[in-house]
């Protein structure tokens, strides 16, 4: 029978931040398992930013940077320079990191900076209230698009995955979802090749999400899953973008 593990990691005084039903706690468990199973956490500074993925400090026993909006990646950078010798890694938002954060996350990228980043993509902005982000679908109704997202207005959501992917000093790029018990298991997968090319000095490392936001979205966390399944998934499609290792 298999046993039920906290992993080592995880606070003694940990309090859980986030809505019900949201895919930010099994990210951050995921993140957790892997970083125990690969023994990184006497060595490990993580570095968050603003949005819902700031309160992996309450979580997480490490080391851990609160990073201004946007600038998780660029303080990232002056830690694994600084510290070339620890396992960096930041735990973002798409918000933070597609939107104000753009620029350093594709130029850390575009630099091979030798850490990994963990983006969670729920197409909106899930702290401040559900307004469209980076990352919102066509059509989707938010506080700021009242009649939802069209190109003329807003634009196109972007693709992060493909972007980083494109990156010559990306090492390895997949996007996962979490809607399934099947998908939890490959989104671990990712994680920890994330981690494999940092620890191989391979080059910048990333995962992104695809997570629901039952909450700004009104939904139950089934009918959330539902939608990440039938709307996110078509349009974002999980897989492994780029992974240099062969």
């Amino acid at each position: 029978m298999q046993v039920f593990k906290i992993p080592e990691v995880f606070r003694e005084d940990m309090k859980y931040t986030f809505c019900p039903g949201c895919d930010h706690g099994v990210a951050v468990r995921l993140v957790a398992e892997v970083l125990d199973e690969l023994g990184l956490k006497e060595d490990t500074i993580a570095v968050a930013s603003v949005g819902c993925s700031v309160t992996i400090y309450d979580f997480l026993n490490l080391d851990t940077i609160e990073a201004p909006h946007g600038r998780a990646l660029a303080v990232a950078t002056g830690v694994k320079r600084a510290k070339p010798d620890k396992f960096v890694f930041t735990y973002q938002g798409d918000g933070d990191f597609a939107s104000i954060g753009l620029a350093e996350s594709m130029h850390s990228a575009l630099r091979g900076e030798n850490l990994t980043a963990i983006c969670i993509n729920n197409t909106t902005y899930g702290m401040t209230g559900g307004q469209l982000g980076p990352t919102t679908l066509m059509g989707q109704v938010t506080t700021t698009s009242p009649m939802g997202r069209n190109a003329e207005y807003y634009g196109y959501p972007i693709k992060i995955t493909e972007h980083v992917a494109l990156c010559d000093g990306t090492a390895y790029a997949a996007r996962v979802s979490l809607d399934t018990v099947a998908n939890i298991k490959k989104a671990k997968e990712a994680i920890k090749s994330a981690f494999d090319v940092q620890l191989k000095g391979l080059g910048f490392g990333f995962v992104e999400i695809l997570s629901t936001c039952p909450t700004n979205w009104r939904m139950t966390p089934e009918k959330a899953h539902e939608r990440v399944r039938n709307e996110m998934m078509p349009v974002f499609k999980p897989g492994v973008y780029k992974d240099i290792r062969g």
